[in-house]
């Protein structure tokens, strides 16, 4: 065998090797993540800033110039007259029976069963927002009938995770959803400007007004494309404020002694009120569709024992009224009493009630914050923008 034969075999069996190190290397990391995406860590009770320091949590507002109702992306349509209602509002009617739960079933929104006598006035200032919305108006050569619009309607219903919702004017001279057995004279669509992960970005825009054309054709209608410019400075906007009240509290329960069991713990959870999601988090209901806070085992669906749960509290879903991190407090004494466990923070430090009372306080600062900002917490516009 030559000496080049040799060097080929020498240079094959390294590749060999670092391929089978690479992929190790990478199951390795996957695995670590797993299990980081099964430890339940969350944001500290007190909105910790930094590795250690607890830190209260604070909103600077004046600099997020909030989106513009005069710009290009919001010539405010006639319908948005006044208040926008706190109902969670979704998509397209299908039909005249559905009502608002079909609306919110077709959308894919959460259905609250206080939805259903919602007038579709209300629902059409709540699917189309001049503050969280590009209005993309649509002017029909000719009046149709519902039924008509809706099979091309309903092929633009999101770009990128963002929802597309149209409205029509209606020959009674309402604004509503898009449903069966209505003449309409008029549309309004609009994209949602941000999510909680993203803004719309340049390329979600230019796909949108390319299905918008398309869609626009098959109806028989003109649309009016607002500056891409303009949208993109509004949806920047509208971001950073999301990104600026995403918030979440977390309490957790630390066991005195043994873990519990993790079927033990089922039973207890339900005869509380808890609901089991499908990723094995539990959720405590509202009343209405919706839940006030999460509880976690912090441990994978296989695991039998843990000794550790965590609450959470989504701030800007829930309404002040319903004082969801009182009611999660309250919850975790309760659960403090039964399962013989103590109230810590991340740093498994014990929280007195004194300082429980504090952060009471804060999360009183952040939903006036978000009021005065016209995105109230657990709101249509919350909802939608925290979803």
């Amino acid at each position: 065998m030559t000496d080049f034969q040799l060097s080929l075999l020498a240079a094959g069996g390294v590749f060999v090797v670092g391929v089978i190190s690479y992929n190790k290397w990478q199951e390795y990391k996957l695995k670590k993540r797993v299990e980081r995406a099964f430890d339940g860590q969350h944001d500290d009770v007190l909105m910790r800033t930094d590795g250690g320091a607890r830190a209260e949590p604070s909103f600077h507002m004046d600099d997020v110039p909030m989106p513009d109702a005069g710009s290009g992306a919001y010539g405010v349509p006639e319908h948005m007259g006044g208040h926008v209602g706190a109902v969670t509002a979704p998509g397209i009617l299908p039909d005249d029976e559905a009502g608002a739960t079909a609306a919110a079933a077709v959308a894919g929104a959460p259905v609250r069963s206080a939805d259903a006598d919602v007038p579709v006035e209300e629902l059409a200032t709540c699917l189309v927002d001049p503050l969280i919305d590009c209005l993309l108006p649509l002017e029909l050569e000719a009046p149709s009938r519902g039924e008509k619009l809706l099979p091309a309607l309903q092929k633009l219903r999101f770009v990128g995770n963002k929802p597309v919702h149209f409205i029509g004017l209606a020959v009674s001279g309402d604004w509503e959803p898009v449903r069966h057995g209505v003449v309409y004279t008029k549309l309004q669509g609009g994209v949602q400007l941000a999510s909680r992960s993203t803004a719309l970005n340049e390329l979600e825009y230019s796909e949108l007004v390319t299905r918008l054309r398309s869609v626009a054709d098959e109806i028989g209608a003109e649309p009016q494309i607002p500056d891409m410019i303009e949208v993109m400075q509004d949806a920047k906007n509208l971001h950073r404020f999301v990104a600026n009240h995403d918030a979440q509290l977390g309490v957790n329960l630390a066991s005195n002694g043994a873990p519990w069991n993790i079927a033990t713990l089922l039973g207890a959870l339900e005869k509380l009120g808890f609901d089991v999601r499908p990723d094995g988090r539990y959720a405590m209901p509202d009343g209405e569709g919706g839940h006030l806070f999460s509880l976690s085992t912090n441990v994978t669906l296989a695991e039998e024992t843990t000794s550790r749960l965590t609450l959470l509290l989504d701030v800007p879903c829930v309404a002040p009224a319903r004082d969801g991190f009182g009611s999660m407090i309250a919850c975790a004494k309760n659960l403090m009493a039964r399962l013989d466990a103590t109230i810590v923070d991340d740093a498994n430090q014990p929280l007195a009630d004194e300082t429980l009372a504090s952060i009471a306080g804060q999360v009183k600062e952040f939903y006036d914050d978000m009021a005065a900002s016209d995105i109230p917490a657990g709101s249509t516009r919350a909802l939608r923008l925290f979803s």
